[in-house]
């Protein structure tokens, strides 16, 4: 990628078990996984889900919290509430999705329509959870 301009790169969640949470991600969301294999291996300290080309979701162990030193009270942070996390797709994703999450016995919310976003009215919405207790946020625009 060469644009230059300010974008999310990634979202650390911390999950519970990082294989398991992968596994969630791949099958029922259709995300790719990125290092499990190095992550299995010990040589990497948590995997990823590839959301697109330029974003990631960091699937960090909980059990790693007492050992972020990055900034003051890091620590503290696992498990601090995150309201949800959005994801924008196309109309036909955005359906492959719900059937994906009901195939697998997910509840979904009911489907919103018309609610506010970063390109302006999404036409349609709905929120599920990750095993563990990650809210998502699934919507399209067109």
């Amino acid at each position: 990628m060469t644009d230059n301009t300010t974008r999310l790169d990634h979202v650390v969640l911390w999950v519970r078990d990082p294989l398991a949470s992968a596994d969630f991600y791949k099958k029922t969301v259709g995300m790719e996984p990125v290092r499990l294999t190095d992550f299995a291996a010990g040589s990497a300290p948590f995997p990823s889900v590839r959301l697109n080309d330029e974003t990631i979701l960091d699937l960090m162990p909980l059990s790693t919290a007492e050992r972020m030193e990055m900034v003051p009270g890091a620590a503290e942070s696992s498990g601090h509430p995150v309201n949800h996390v959005c994801l924008a797709m196309p109309g036909d994703d955005f359906q492959t999705l719900r059937d994906r999450l009901e195939e697998q016995s997910v509840p979904v919310s009911d489907i919103s329509h018309d609610s506010f976003g970063a390109r302006g009215m999404a036409r349609r919405s709905f929120y599920f959870r990750d095993p563990d207790g990650n809210i998502f946020e699934a919507r399209h625009y067109d």
